[in-house]
């Protein structure tokens, strides 16, 4: 299969994934008992008001012509107005989505940092006690909740040890750098303000690695497996008896093979700790998009409610595309797979 083909069949099947999504989540964020208008204008207000706010919003015409209309705004980049700022949703996911994104960033450097080396090392070293380890680790990561392990970093390092900061991107007496982009990291470096780029490092810390501990626990096992099974390939045995250096077989011939399957699931892992990120965000008074979330939750606040998810719907659409594209360049077998 050609590598043009292989490309535009998965954009085209992401594009039906992204208009079934916004379908599934127009008709759920509807059908919802409670009427939105009422809870944005209040129990007391009159019903020509409320009547009027439904009129303005235009949730009293049909529902397919709703979601037309939806449809064309978001494509002018309008995802509707929300009733608990009464400001475009698209601005305020502009203003708290760069928090959030910084956040899974940095988790998923934690999950190359650690994860991966971890996982080349047990499947190096199958059944030594580093492949022990490797598993205890990824249990522990896969079985404990990310807010668990936020509030057990929390009492060691926040309350304990007094060496990392409790809540929020900065002090509270550090003076934010000008934003250019949202992200507190990046902003710094612009500005050369080294100061404010060290604080919001170790705040970051520990929202972080709560958040990517699930990842490297996956990572680590599923790239434990992935080498093992590498490792018994009939062509690492016949580089090996060529009398090939050892260290040359491994990164030559093993690593490549070995990371195809861990990239598909990394891509999973930064889309999925968009989600996972809400509750960490709670727990570290992490101002990002889980605010806004759990306020447009409990309000009905529909059209912030479809924005935020058809924002981690896309961004699970668009990384799994990516990552199903890489993996078919690097791997022609896939589309080979594909074809038959």
């Amino acid at each position: 299969m050609k590598f043009t083909y292989f490309f535009t069949r998965r954009l085209f099947h992401s594009i039906l994934v992204l208009v079934g999504l916004s379908i599934l989540i127009f008709i759920i964020a509807r059908i919802l008992p409670g009427d939105p208008a009422r809870l944005a204008l209040g129990p007391f207000a009159s019903k020509e008001n409320v009547a009027h706010l439904r009129h303005e919003m235009g949730m009293d015409k049909p529902l397919h012509l709703q979601y037309v209309a939806y449809i064309k705004g978001i494509f002018h980049g309008d995802l509707g107005l929300s009733f608990q700022t009464r400001r475009s949703v698209s601005l305020d996911i502009a203003h708290y989505l760069p928090a959030t994104i910084e956040l899974v960033m940095a988790s998923i450097v934690w999950v190359l940092v650690i994860g991966v080396p971890f996982g080349v090392l047990a499947g190096r070293y199958k059944d030594s006690w580093l492949d022990n380890l490797s598993r205890v680790v990824a249990f522990i990561g896969v079985a404990v909740p990310p807010f668990v392990v936020g509030l057990m970093g929390q009492l060691i390092f926040s309350y304990g040890l007094g060496i990392l900061p409790t809540t929020g991107r900065l002090s509270l007496l550090m003076p934010p750098p000008p934003t250019r982009t949202g992200f507190l990291i990046v902003d710094s470096l612009i500005a050369g303000n080294f100061t404010a780029l060290g604080d919001a490092f170790v705040h970051i810390l520990l929202p972080s690695f709560a958040i990517a501990m699930t990842g490297i626990g996956q990572i680590a096992r599923l790239t434990r497996g992935s080498v093992s099974d590498v490792l018994g390939k009939d062509y690492i045995e016949a580089a090996r008896a060529f009398g090939i250096p050892d260290r040359y077989v491994t990164f030559k011939y093993m690593l490549k093979p070995s990371f195809i399957a861990p990239l598909t699931i990394l891509g999973l892992t930064f889309a999925s700790e968009l989600g996972n990120a809400f509750l960490v965000e709670t727990v570290f008074g992490w101002p990002g998009m889980a605010k806004y979330g759990i306020r447009a939750i409990l309000r009905k606040d529909f059209n912030a409610i479809m924005g935020i998810v058809l924002i981690i719907g896309l961004a699970f659409v668009v990384v799994n595309f990516i990552v199903d594209v890489l993996a078919g360049y690097v791997d022609p077998r896939i589309r080979i797979r594909e074809e038959e």
